[in-house]
Parts: structure tokens; sequence; C-alpha cells
């Protein structure tokens, strides 16, 4: 597809075939998709003042043959440039879209909103997979790690400026972050970062972090100096894709001095999650942890009043925190330091704390997948989800909202004589003579002749059998080299499992 230039860009082109398309409007990245062989632009100008800081997407322009294409910036063009005949043949989307149109920031969120990702805690519930590693720094769908879903999320809503507070195992998840990001942030006059803190002591305080609140209270005077006007704190172990520009725009427009993330629920999963209770314009009034009978009935609000239709307002009468906080910047310091200096976790003290002090906590509705990595079921599923058909949970498959990793310079994989059916296969994997059904294989795997693979999960270079035969639910076998939890079989890490055994 061709990209096309938005917001106040002006945009003209002269077209070989067919008269040109009108210009695409401020709300759109990409233009609609076009006919195959349909459209020759001949003539492209753009009148913007030259700053090449801010454009994010560029699409390669040329004539056929050549080797000099010319760019059109998509996003905040800033420069002027002209070329006669260019030639194109402008194919139509291969994969999705999911930017419905951008929130407008001023400042933008490049320098005005500062990201905060926390690590986690031990992450017991996901035992054995964090034995060697942080919570975020579990693979996920064959290729990636969780902790690439929030900083590309921050990443494609414009947020250069990321800190990652670690404190357990985080030697592996610290080794990709540097690998992935620390060249690709900076630059001149381009602050972007993303920087690993780890829990630390100090004369004033000897303790490592005690949660969530503490992380961001012991690391608060380095935040302090940065010219931000937001916080956005955000949990290093989630699924979903979200523009966080949007949110921070609700932030501004309520003028709010807190907005929470909230996931719509229905009374079945309701009582799973930490429910929140709203008036009318959408304030958040009180709060309740997974409430159960009359406590639930009396969470129940209306919806609609953050823009759900009324029809799935009906369905889903309860808002759940996702976890996922806009502070403004002189609130934080107030409530950690002042209001609340010994509260250790936002979502049980700090939030509701706010609310009760008369502090403005807004929420904002998130209406899309989310899922909390938080044990080894959900992990599972999660990763599974990514093989739905037509349309799978969470898509990898998004151009204009990207998940970005380590690049490993692996070689493509390589399937010989192999039935392999509704399944993912990560990079530089050989795959001989066996069958894969409704399987996620992780990136370097190995599978040889007559292995059959069904419902399952390999995170990558490994060599093993296993057919959980007499359906076990729980085992902790972990001098033999695995787990069973909720019926799903776990192979620790680096973990030997001797040929011909069947768990």
């Amino acid at each position: 597809g061709l990209f096309l230039p938005t917001g106040k860009a002006s945009f003209s082109a002269s077209m070989a075939t067919a008269p040109a398309p009108p210009p695409p409007p401020a709300s759109s990245l990409s233009a609609p998709a076009l006919p195959s062989q349909s459209i020759l632009p001949t003539h492209v100008s753009l009148s913007r003042p030259p700053s090449l800081s801010s454009a994010r997407f560029f699409t390669s322009v040329g004539s056929p043959g050549s080797l000099s294409p010319f760019l059109l910036p998509t996003r905040r063009a800033g420069w002027c440039w002209k070329r006669s005949r260019a030639h194109v043949v402008v194919s139509p989307r291969a994969v999705s879209d999911s930017r419905n149109g951008e929130a407008c920031l001023d400042p933008d969120a490049s320098r005005s909103v500062l990201g905060i990702i926390l690590g986690g805690g031990a992450g017991t519930r996901l035992y054995p997979l964090t034995k060697k590693r942080a919570k975020p720094a579990v693979p996920l769908g064959a290729n990636y790690r969780l902790i690439d879903i929030p900083v590309s999320n921050c990443i494609n809503s414009n947020i250069q400026k990321i800190y990652v507070l670690t404190q357990f195992n985080s030697a592996s998840l610290n080794r990709h972050l540097s690998r992935a990001y620390s060249s690709n942030m900076g630059g001149y006059k381009n602050e972007g970062f993303v920087e690993v803190l780890a829990a630390q002591q100090s004369p004033e305080n000897p303790n490592w972090f005690q949660g969530t609140a503490d992380a961001v209270r012991q690391y608060l005077w380095l935040f302090e100096e940065q010219p931000v006007m937001e916080f956005l704190v955000l949990a290093g172990d989630h699924l979903y894709r979200m523009d966080y520009q949007k949110f921070i725009l609700a932030h501004r427009e309520t003028n709010a001095d807190i907005t929470v993330a909230a996931l719509p629920m229905d009374e079945q999963r309701a009582t799973a999650f930490g429910l929140m209770k709203i008036d009318s314009e959408g304030r958040v009034i009180e709060f309740a942890e997974k409430p159960k009978g009359d406590a639930l009935k009396s969470m129940m609000v209306n919806t609609a009043v953050l823009g759900l239709d009324e029809e799935r307002a009906k369905e889903m009468p309860y808002i759940a925190s996702m976890g996922i906080y806009v502070v403004s910047k002189d609130v934080m310091m107030k409530l950690l330091w002042e209001e609340f200096p010994q509260a250790n976790d936002f979502g049980s003290e700090v939030i509701p704390g706010a609310t009760a002090v008369g502090m403005k906590v807004q929420a904002f509705l998130y209406d899309g997948y989310w899922e909390d990595i938080g044990t080894i079921e959900a992990f599972y599923n999660a990763n599974l989800g990514i093989t739905k058909k037509p349309v799978p949970d969470f898509s990898f498959y998004d151009r204009s909202a990207p998940i970005y990793t380590q690049a490993r310079f692996l070689p493509p994989s390589k399937m010989l004589n192999a039935d392999i059916t509704d399944s993912v296969i990560g990079e530089g994997c050989i795959i001989k003579n066996c069958t894969i059904h409704h399987s996620v294989i992780g990136l370097r795997s190995w599978i040889a002749e007559g292995a059959v693979i069904e419902d399952a999960l390999l995170m990558g270079a490994d060599y093993y059998e296993i057919i959980n035969r007499d359906g076990v639910q729980e085992a902790a076998r972990e001098t033999e080299g695995y787990f069973i939890k909720g019926g799903i079989v776990t192979v620790i890490k680096d973990a030997v499992i001797p040929n011909g055994i069947i768990i």
C-alpha cells in the first residue's frame, strides 16, 4: 500500500491512469486500499518546513527497476521534496491497520510523557518459566518476549522516554532490552531511551522494592528530573495493543489527577478482578477487590458513559482496572511523598486513597483484547490464541502498530515434507517429516521425523517428547525437569528429558 501524509501536510499527485483521489482525512494514517495495477503517481509535492525528526513511517516509491526511491512521510511530515515521473504499482493491503485516527497531543507525547514499565514480582504463579528469568522476559508468540508489548505500545504512541523497573532474575530481561532498543531510540536532538532501573539499596532506603508504588517512589528523584507533564505507569506482563495517546488525551481533557484504564466486564468474569464504580461523568467513586454476591451487584455501572453502545453496555455492566495509569507529575510527587509515604501498591492503596482524599480519578475505557499473563494457564492460552482462525485473539500482523523485538538475524524456517496446520512458526526452525497442529513453535526449534505436535507451545531450541498420558493436573517434578500445573506440562529451561520418557 502507499502511505500518504496526514494532518496539516498538503499532498498533491497527478496520476498516469486515473484521476487523483482526494487527500485523506486528518485522522487517517494511510490511504484506503487501492486496486492493484491501477494508480501510477507521476508527481508528488509536500509543503511543510524541513524536519525529519517526527516522521515515523515511510513508503518507498520509484520507477520500476530504479535504485533511488524517494520517501513519503505518513505522520507529522516535516519536509518538502518534489520529484517527477515516479512510477509505482500500488497493491491492496495484505495486513491489518488497527489505527482509526490518532489523538493530537499538545505538547506531544515524545516531549511530555514518561513511560514507567513495572517488571513485576517473583512470578511464582508462572514458575518454572520464571526460574531463570523475570516475568516480562518470558517468550511470547514464537519470536517475542512479554516486555516487547508495552515497549512497542509506547513507541507506537510516540512515547520515547521509557524506564523499566526490575528486581527478580533480571539478567535475561536486561540483555534483551539492551539488544533490542538501546541503539534505536536515541540520535541527534532525540532524547528517546529505554533504560533499565534495577532495585537497589541506599542510605535512605535499605529495602528492595516492596510493591509497585514503592518501586516508583524509590526512583522518584530520577523521574522528577524529566521535564514531562505526566507519568504513564504500565505493567510488563500484559498482552494487548493500545494507543496511549488517546489515553493521555482523555486525562488532559477531563483535567484529571489520575486516569485509570478500564476494561468492560460481564458478571461471570468480574469476580476475578478489582472493580471500579463511576458516576455519570466517568469519575471513579468506589473500588472493590474481587467482589461477590451483593457486593458485586453494587458495583454495576452504566458503561455507556465511557463509550460502549447500549447493547454491549447491558452485556458488560462492570469495569475492571487494567493496572495501567496516567498520573500527573505533581500529583505523583504528592501522593508518594506526602499523602501515602508508606503505601506499597498502586492498585490497592494509592489509587483508592487518591479517591478518598478528593483527587479526581477518571476511568478510560479500553474495549479490546487484553490478557494478564500471570499464570501458566493464561500464558498457554494467550500464546495459542494467536493461532485462532479466522481472527486470532491478538495479531502480530498490524503494520500501523507493529510489535518490535530483538533482531536476531536468523535464517527463514525450513519445512521439509511436514504437515502443518493452524500453527505459528518462529524464525530459524528446521521441521522435517512431522505433523504439527494448533501449536506455536518457538525460534531455533528442530523437529525431526515422526514427531506429532498438537495443542502445544514450544519456546524454542529444544528437543523433547511430551505426553501427559494419565491426565495429571498438578505435579512438581523439578528434579526430573518438568512441572504440571492445571494439566499443562511445562519443561524447565535447559532441562534434559531422557529418550523414551513419557510424562
